[in-house]
């Protein structure tokens, strides 16, 4: 499956994943297509068998703040408002949903099986005193050690973590807030300083803390060798914001076959309150490091193939204003196309036939009144080979060009341009030349 990983229709950001017997379950917010406000009231739980990481299935709605038409609110009680970034752990042989909800004391509950649905447990219990994040406990994280203890990581704009009692899984242990975990100074760079997005993992002997940052669009990561910190850090995973849409970030690790990835989100709609799921291969260094990885189309998928029909919307760069966006259920479009927008995707295999030295390139588009062209370029937007030139009209359509053919492993990229000069030059930079829905190569 390649970026998003899950059907294009589906938006669930924050995606915490975790392997729990033979399939990986993903726990994250919901977004909504055309909504001005972050998330939802109700959370859905995704999983895939670990041997089969191209088919993933929905379990449906896990907890809710608000009735649904099925499933009526689970925090009637105390709170209706939006519920953000999870994170799920087992431990007595059941499975604990830590929710974050809005404004509003968070709160766990449990099921026999890790795809839920949920039934509330506990609102936290605490002491005013070990409560940090006036208890509200934002975008928390757990983890149960191999010692039976377990541990709460959470905040906003400030790092703090609690001990859970392990029985209950919902009380803090009397006296155990660490606050911050992550070194906060104002003189450490705002690219490392500690803003919210909780993640820990402990992987070997040493633990890990994946963190939003409070300058830019990554993941950044710390660590430790104790769980209750204090946690250094260590370097970035990922920026979702390098050549696309920028926006928060929220994700995790997690090792699945023996491969890791990170999990982490991208934004769509012209906004950044619709993400999508995506993944990348990550590997760790004997020093425990992680080196930093590109944004890519491929998701889990070794590779792209150029010779079946890919959906635009999988890009993975997005450059000069164009952007995806969701027109119905069916359909998202790369929109907003305008005069030196780039559109890009890693990496496709076109093989080794050496039977032609050239091959076709077709494009469905929705045209939008304007002649105009796209230049298909290999492996580097700015300096790589361009391949051929594909001519648009100004209708709906199919439009093919041949081009230059391609062996091997490459990327590829789509430059957008008109030809207008003079004075109508500024009136047609403005202009949006055509959407673009899907392509595919042909030999």
């Amino acid at each position: 499956m390649p970026n998003p990983i899950l059907p294009l229709w589906e938006y669930i950001p924050d995606g915490e994943p975790r392997v729990f017997g033979d399939r990986v379950y993903l726990y994250g917010s919901h977004d909504r297509a055309s909504c001005d406000k972050f998330c939802d009231y109700k959370l859905k739980v995704w999983s895939a068998s670990v041997n089969d990481l191209n088919n993933w299935q929905c379990h449906g709605v896990s907890f809710r703040t608000r009735d649904g038409a099925e499933h009526k609110a689970d925090t009637a009680e105390w709170t209706d408002h939006e519920l953000y970034a999870p994170d799920c752990v087992t431990n007595h042989g059941r499975y604990y949903l830590y929710t974050y909800i809005v404004g509003s004391k968070g709160c766990v509950s449990v099921s026999d099986h890790p795809e839920g649905p949920f039934t509330l447990l506990s609102r936290y219990e605490y002491d005013e005193a070990d409560a940090g994040d006036d208890g509200i406990y934002n975008d928390c994280g757990v983890l149960v050690d191999d010692d039976g203890k377990a541990y709460i990581y959470y905040g906003f704009e400030h790092s703090n973590m609690n001990e859970l009692d392990a029985e209950s899984m919902y009380k803090i242990v009397r006296g155990s807030l660490k606050k911050p975990v992550i070194d906060d100074r104002e003189e450490i760079p705002a690219e490392r300083r500690f803003y919210e997005a909780s993640s820990p993992r402990k992987i070997g002997d040493t633990y890990y803390l994946i963190y939003s940052p409070r300058k830019g669009s990554r993941l950044a990561y710390a660590t430790s060798k104790s769980p209750t910190g204090p946690f250094e850090y260590r370097g970035y995973i990922i920026d979702n914001g390098v050549d696309y849409p920028a926006g928060n970030n929220h994700g995790s690790v997690c090792q699945i076959n023996g491969q890791w990835y990170v999990f982490y989100h991208r934004m769509t709609n012209n906004t950044i309150m619709s993400r999508r799921a995506c993944v990348e291969k990550i590997t760790f260094l004997e020093d425990g490091t992680i080196p930093p990885v590109e944004m890519t189309s491929l998701g889990f998928e070794e590779s792209l193939d150029p010779y079946k029909q890919t959906p635009a919307e999988i890009a993975c760069v997005l450059r000069g204003g164009c952007y995806i966006t969701e027109t119905d259920i069916f359909t998202r479009p790369i929109v907003n196309i305008k005069n030196g927008c780039i559109m890009g995707y890693k990496y496709f295999d076109f093989g080794y036939d050496a039977s032609d030295n050239t091959m076709l390139f077709c494009a469905k588009v929705r045209g939008q009144g304007t002649n105009c062209f796209i230049d298909v370029i290999a492996d580097d937007a700015d300096s790589g080979e361009v391949l051929g030139t594909l001519e648009i009209g100004t209708s709906d359509g199919v439009y093919k060009t041949r081009i230059k053919k391609l062996t091997g492993r490459h990327a590829v990229f789509f430059r957008a341009y008109h030809t207008v000069e003079g004075w109508m030059k500024p009136a047609y930079d403005a202009k949006s030349l055509f959407d673009f829905e899907s392509f595919v190569f042909m030999k």
